[in-house]
């Protein structure tokens, strides 16, 4: 069965003092999360099940995201989570460090209902 992208969110996450590029990317999802408020699900007799989400972390080093702990934060639907290369390092190179800035952009994708709702 086709899908359509029925929902996208972005958001970035920050870890200023710990250089975790995990970290900075389950805050990215956070962000992006509370940006939503989804009761198609209720109002259409969906179940959450039914939904695919997709993420995409954008860190300078994305081999250095741990996507199973980044899926584990989202509450609904089967996750799906890749880390690519995006996101911002920010050196102090007078103390030695960096600050990661990480984004996301979550997608939610149901089943094609196309011809299923009518107009009353």
């Amino acid at each position: 069965m086709t899908e359509k992208r029925i929902i996208l969110e972005m958001g970035t996450g920050n870890d200023l003092y710990g250089q975790d590029y995990t970290k900075a990317a389950r805050r990215a999802v956070q962000d992006a999360l509370h940006h939503s408020s989804i009761t198609l699900f209720s109002k259409l007799g969906i179940d959450h099940s039914q939904m695919r989400v997709g993420v995409t972390i954008g860190v300078q080093e994305p081999d250095q995201v741990d996507c199973d702990l980044v899926a584990a934060d989202l509450p609904r639907g089967r996750t799906e989570v890749r880390a690519v290369k995006g996101g911002l390092d920010v050196v102090d190179k007078e103390a030695g460090s960096k600050h990661v800035v990480a984004t996301a952009a979550i997608e939610a994708f149901l089943p094609d209902l196309s011809g299923t709702y009518v107009q009353s």
